[in-house]
């Protein structure tokens, strides 16, 4: 290596293999005389990484990063998220959302390992991932420049990079098509582009679905499944003892053949436009279900009304990016603190997309059947009722009053 070489800058870049980020590895070296470190976050994206290190060298990268991180990202980022009940505008899982940070924080980590000045997305200037991988570098290496090619460059298209590709002899396996954008973990795939960017369309789920089958293409007979909790965590599938990641990875796989957490939503993007995406969250669908209902079974009224409302602010700081924040640290520790009893079994029927409870048990169960049968027990007396009620509703009757007392009615 002569000496202009070891003397150059370093930049960090969150490399996926795709079109994009083989262009942005030579548009790095021409606008910026970097030297490119391209760094891959493994969260299970399968054989997305097949062939990835080649492929990085020869569009001129000086290394590649494969960063395994699949179970910190299920036990760090998922778990949490599956306890505090966040789910963003009523559908949307957060697969993507969540795994952003823990991508985020390998790059910084990386980049402050290799003494680089800068990090580099391929994220574009409409989307979500701009605003998540931005946060998280600004929260953790501030110092550090942060470069957004989509924001800056004249390639406006998968035509434009393709001929961009062409123009300098990059090697691409990559042709052009009119395949649909996708991202995929272990928590899910999402889908976007193409017929679903008209919401009055409905998804050709057949040829779009990677992890599941249509309803209708799932067994005529129902699956029945046992999931247990250990203070919020699953911990067992069926009776068997297994880690949060294996758990995940067989319902991904029991869901996905019984048509569960297929969902179709235009929702609100950061950056103010709607957008209509499908997502396939078999596994984690069943997770949010199974742990909800032994949260009924558990938690106090008051507690799990309040639970409700800060999911969905839980929800909204995990979609735009805000993980590494002291409010979502702050949630996370009041979530905590409601799972100490959140322990047991929930029974679950699986039938062609539909989940049903078939039971659950809790040795911190709340329910109580000599309070909540019709039989009289010693613990509740009917007739205290009458006083509870002429409480309860006293500023009514005041007002039912003074309504009658001025000739107005209610």
């Amino acid at each position: 290596m002569n000496t202009h070489e070891q003397n150059k800058k370093k930049v960090v870049l969150a490399y996926s293999g795709g079109l994009d980020t083989t262009v942005i590895i030579h548009w790095l070296k021409a606008n910026y005389d970097y030297e490119v470190i391209a760094v891959c976050v493994d969260v299970g994206q399968g054989k997305e990484l097949d062939g990835l290190e080649e492929r990085a060298l020869n569009s001129g990268a000086s290394k590649l990063y494969i960063e395994h991180v699949v179970e910190d990202f299920v036990d760090d980022y998922v778990v949490p998220t599956i306890k505090s009940g966040a789910v963003y505008e009523g559908k949307y899982l957060l697969g993507t959302s969540m795994a952003r940070p823990i991508i985020s924080k390998r790059l910084v980590d990386i980049a402050l390992e290799e003494g680089a000045e800068a990090i580099c997305h391929g994220a574009t200037g409409k989307g979500n991932d701009q605003v998540r991988f931005e946060l998280t570098i600004k929260a953790l290496a501030p110092h550090l420049k942060i470069i957004a090619p989509w924001r800056i460059w004249d390639i406006t298209s998968r035509e434009d990079a393709l001929d961009y590709c062409e123009k300098h002899h990059i090697p691409v396996p990559m042709k052009k098509n009119n395949s649909y954008s996708r991202d995929r973990n272990i928590w899910h795939v999402s889908h976007e582009g193409l017929d679903l960017e008209l919401p009055e369309q409905e998804p050709q789920f057949d040829s779009l679905l990677q992890m599941s089958v249509t309803p209708e293409k799932a067994p005529d007979e129902a699956t029945y499944i046992d999931l247990a909790f250990d203070k919020g965590v699953p911990t067992a599938l069926n009776g068997e003892t297994m880690s949060c990641t294996e758990i995940l990875t067989a319902l991904n796989d029991i869901g996905g053949k019984n048509g569960i957490g297929i969902i179709d939503i235009v929702e609100n993007r950061v950056v103010g436009m709607k957008s209509r995406g499908v997502y396939e969250t078999p596994g984690g669908t069943i997770l949010y279900y199974a742990h909800r209902e032994l949260e009924y079974l558990c938690l106090d009224k008051q507690t799990l009304a309040y639970k409700e409302m800060m999911s969905v602010k839980f929800a909204e700081l995990v979609y735009s990016g805000e993980w590494f924040t002291p409010l979502r640290e702050g949630l996370t520790a009041f979530v905590d603190s409601t799972q100490e009893t959140v322990t047991g079994t929930v029974k679950l029927k699986l039938y062609k997309g539909n989940i049903q409870s078939a039971g659950a048990t809790s040795p911190y169960s709340l329910y109580n059947e000599s309070i909540a049968s019709f039989t009289t027990g010693e613990l509740y007396n009917h007739k205290d009722a009458e006083g509870f009620i002429n409480l309860f509703g006293l500023p009514l009757k005041v007002r039912a009053m003074m309504l009658k007392s001025h000739g107005l009615s209610i």
